[in-house]
This record gives structure tokens, C-alpha cells and sequence, in this order.
């Protein structure tokens, strides 16, 4: 830096120092137009993480079925959920249905895997605990109210089936064949008990079933039929989960992908109109600062008209009043920017905390962007001023006019 350049450098900072009220003023202007643009922009980007996870604890947004009457076999599964990315793919759950009997009552078994259950259904809730699978089993708070059962009480399931040759009926203990009078055929009763290990409430059609796990439901009906269902919670954005869908759906697995629109529609639309907020947010805040920016400056150049009039009378160029303010003004913004970036990035943790209960995730390149912006920003506020300092007439400012 040459003896020039560091006697501009020391104008300038001079010029900021001498004027600290007013100079203050259009620093926090920045800093808060900074702070709100680097907040915002890191609560943009991490919106959908954000939202996705809560609008998981509404449960699965996507489902399998079985596909043309095939059955959805466990490889099938196994390779519709390697579609989606580890990171992305929160859990997911089979269901098989069932139709039997409980104290001579009709009543509807679903089998199912509890260690998953609740990534997919966050939003049960268990009086009791969830069965670890040892013969335990999960009632419906409809069907508990119904047959009088509370947390610890046994339960008898009866399946009846026809004897045919394709069942095996060897594996049933104290099994009993008896004929009906009516049609001649041939019935079988097979039982399994159980315990009640919890209550379920979901305000649903859940409540009107009783769970048990996949192996029970298939010693109970003597065979181990593929699910009806799987449900599958994702954490992506709908355009995303088409893609994935549509994956799928082009392969030759024996399961169609379905979006639970319920879900994926209502994420969307709410984090659509979010983002659009946060943008519009930020546009009126920098719309603001520079309001703000512009006003002090032309402050500061109406009380140093005397001097640039005088600077101009000795044969200072335009061009060199011009860089001295614009300069003032980009030393304003870089430091407003800087101090902002930091600011933002507590603002937006903060509010990620009160909203999400989450930390917000940290995005190093917003913190170049916000600077960048604010030095942006703080330029063009300084243009109109600027403009009136370079047509200030030396013959008019100095006989005091």
C-alpha cells in the first residue's frame, strides 16, 4: 500500500469516526438487515429437514401394496425400501389382516412389527408399554372397552378353518376336528393366548383392532402370509418422494408405491407458503435497511457540503468524492455484514429451538452470501447521496447559499 492508498484509507476512517451518532445508526441498520437475511436464509434451507421431521409424527406418507394379486414378498420389500436413501428413510412397518374370533365374537387380528411400529405411527399412544413380542399383544382402546380388558389381562383368539388337503394341522396341540351338521365339511378351532400388554389410543381405525406380532398371526392362521401393507415414512419433499415412487413403480417388483396425499399434500402446501414468507421477510428488511442507510447518508452529506464544495473548489474530481462516500459505505457494510452473519446464525438456532426444538444446522456458505449482500445493499443506498454530493456547486456552498 503505497502512501496514497494509506492516506485514502485514513480519510476514510476519519470521516466514519468523527461522525459516530449518525454512523452508529446506519451500522445497525445493517447489522439488523444482515442478521435478519442470514437467519431467514439458514431457517429457508433448513425449513424442510425441519418440517419434514414434524410432519413425520403424523405418521407414514407413503405406502406398498401388493401389486395385480401378487403376493408382496419379503425381497420385494426389502427392495423397494433400498430405493430410498439411508438418510432419508426414517423406518417402515408391514401390516397382515386377519378375521377371527375372540369370546365368540368376530374381531380383526393385525400382525406387525412392534420394534418399528412406532417410526412409522409416532403418534400412538400406549397405556402400558409395547409388546416386545413374547406373546404380547396391543388392544385397541374400542375393542378394550368392548370385551372389559385392561393392561395384564390374557386374551384366547380362536381361528376356525376348513380341513383341506393343503392345511397342515399336525403342528396344533390338543387340535379338535368336528363336522357341521348342516353342510358335512370339516372344521378345525386353533387358539393362541396372549397377553394384553397395552391399551392403544389414536383417536383411528386403529383402535379397532388387536396387534400381534407377524409370527403370532402366522402360527395362529397356519400360514405365513405376505402382508397387505407397508408403510413408509420418508423424510423428503413431494417432488422428491414422485421420484422415488416412480422408481418403483417402473420396476417389475410385485408392490405398488402409493403417497399418502393426506400427508404429502399438507407438506407441501405449508412449506410453500413458509418459504414464501421467509422471502418476502427478508425483501422488506432489505428494502428497509436500505431505506434506512440512505437517510443517514444523505444526512452526513448535508453536513459536509461546506467541505466537498471547498474540495471541489481546490480541484478535487467527482470521481474521487464519489469513492471516498462509496467507500464509507462498503466499510459500513462489510462490518454490518460480518457482525450480522454471527447474529443470524443465534437467531435462527434460536428460533429453530422455539419452534422445532431442534438445533438448526449451520451452512458455512450463507455467512460469504450475507456479507456479500450487505456490502450490496449498502452500495446502492449510498448512490442517491452520493449523486447529491457530486452535484454540490463550490461557488453556491461556499458564499454560504
Amino acid at each position: 500500500m503505497n502512501k496514497r492508498q494509506r492516506m485514502f484509507v485514513r480519510m476514510v476512517l476519519a470521516s466514519l469516526l468523527r461522525r459516530r451518532s449518525r454512523m452508529i445508526i446506519a451500522l445497525l441498520a445493517i447489522v439488523v438487515g444482515a442478521t435478519i437475511l442470514s437467519g431467514l436464509g439458514m431457517i429457508y434451507y433448513d425449513v424442510p429437514r425441519q418440517m419434514s421431521a414434524q410432519f413425520r409424527s403424523y405418521g407414514a406418507n407413503i405406502i406398498f401394496v401388493p401389486k395385480d394379486g401378487d403376493d408382496m414378498t419379503d425381497e420385494a420389500i426389502r427392495k423397494g425400501i433400498e430405493v430410498f436413501p439411508s438418510d432419508k428413510l426414517e423406518g417402515y412397518t408391514p401390516y397382515r389382516y386377519e378375521n377371527m374370533k375372540f369370546n365368540n365374537q368376530p374381531v380383526t387380528l393385525a400382525g406387525t412389527d412392534f420394534s418399528s411400529v412406532l417410526k412409522t405411527s409416532p403418534y400412538w399412544h400406549i397405556s402400558g408399554e409395547l409388546s416386545d413380542g413374547n406373546g404380547g399383544s396391543l388392544v385397541g382402546r374400542k375393542i378394550a372397552e368392548k370385551f372389559g380388558l385392561s393392561v395384564g389381562d390374557s386374551i384366547s383368539l380362536l381361528n376356525s378353518f376348513e380341513i383341506t388337503d393343503d392345511k397342515d394341522i399336525t403342528g396344533i396341540p390338543d387340535y379338535e376336528i368336528y363336522t357341521d351338521p348342516q353342510t358335512g365339511e370339516k372344521y378345525c378351532d386353533h387358539s393362541i393366548d396372549l397377553k394384553v400388554s397395552g391399551i392403544l389410543e389414536t383417536g383411528g381405525s386403529e383402535e379397532d383392532y388387536i396387534y400381534v406380532t407377524l409370527a403370532d398371526l402366522g402360527s395362529l392362521m397356519l400360514s405365513d402370509r405376505s402382508c397387505d401393507i407397508v408403510e413408509v415414512s420418508v423424510a423428503a419433499r413431494e417432488d422428491e418422494l414422485k421420484g422415488y415412487l416412480d422408481k418403483i413403480n417402473k420396476s417389475s417388483y410385485p408392490l405398488t408405491a402409493k403417497p399418502v396425499k393426506r400427508v404429502t399434500a399438507s407438506e407441501s402446501t405449508v412449506l410453500s407458503k413458509l418459504e414464501a414468507l421467509v422471502l418476502i421477510v427478508t425483501l422488506v428488511v432489505l428494502a428497509l435497511t436500505m431505506i434506512c442507510v440512505a437517510t443517514t447518508m444523505m444526512a452526513v452529506i448535508a453536513e459536509r457540503r461546506r467541505e466537498i464544495g471547498l474540495r471541489k473548489a481546490l480541484g478535487a474530481l467527482d470521481s474521487s468524492i464519489v469513492l471516498e462516500f462509496l467507500s464509507e459505505g462498503l466499510v459500513l457494510g462489510a462490518v454490518g455484514g460480518i457482525l450480522g452473519s454471527v447474529l443470524g446464525y443465534l437467531f435462527a438456532n434460536a428460533v429453530s429451538m422455539n419452534v422445532f426444538s431442534s438445533a438448526i444446522t449451520f451452512r458455512p456458505l450463507l455467512l460469504p452470501v450475507t456479507i456479500i449482500a450487505s456490502v450490496i445493499v449498502t452500495g446502492l443506498a449510498c448512490l442517491i447521496p452520493i449523486r447529491s454530493a457530486v452535484d454540490v456547486d463550490p461557488a453556491l456552498v461556499l458564499k454560504g447559499e
